[in-house]
């Protein structure tokens, strides 16, 4: 049985990887239904200089290239709740559950601001679990703006 307290902290170190990284911390990895680990990704929007380098979509990508296929149909698991531009492409992936962690009050498209993962206007619906380890995961975040403010940043 899969655990997602723990994949949330595989997610979460890959947050904090991020924000080393000088990039919002924001983690995700993509599990098969026995808990093997099929991609990983992280904010990387400052490190390449691309807008769509989101966590969600490296995550996906790279688990699209080791399966070999652009049909993801596992589960994904982020500290936060994905933008829209994320949550189409986990639609697009054919993702068969979220977890995410905090909710994103600024952009969530998943429960937040819009309900793209499982509207039913749409081709594929996702299943969504949301709050996992959430208080940690908003920690992450307000850790690194606050860093970023003291300075001078943000």
């Amino acid at each position: 049985m899969l655990v997602y307290e723990d994949l949330m902290g595989v997610a979460l170190d890959e947050a904090r990887l991020a924000a080393a990284a000088g990039d919002v911390p924001v983690g995700a990895v993509v599990v098969g239904d026995e808990g093997a680990i099929l991609g990983r990704g992280r904010n990387r929007r400052e490190e390449r200089g691309d807008p769509t380098a989101h966590a969600e979509v490296e995550a996906l990508r790279d688990a699209a290239a080791r399966i070999g296929h652009w049909r993801v149909d596992a589960i994904l698991v982020v500290t936060q709740e994905p933008c829209p531009m994320c949550a189409g492409a986990i639609v697009n992936a054919r993702v068969r559950r979220l977890v995410f962690g905090c909710p994103n009050p600024k952009a969530g498209a998943v429960q937040t601001l819009y309900q793209i993962c499982t509207d039913a206007r749409l081709n594929h619906r996702v299943d969504v679990v949301g709050g996992v380890r959430a208080d940690e995961c908003a920690a992450e975040l307000k850790r690194f703006f606050e860093m970023l403010r003291a300075e001078g940043q943000k």
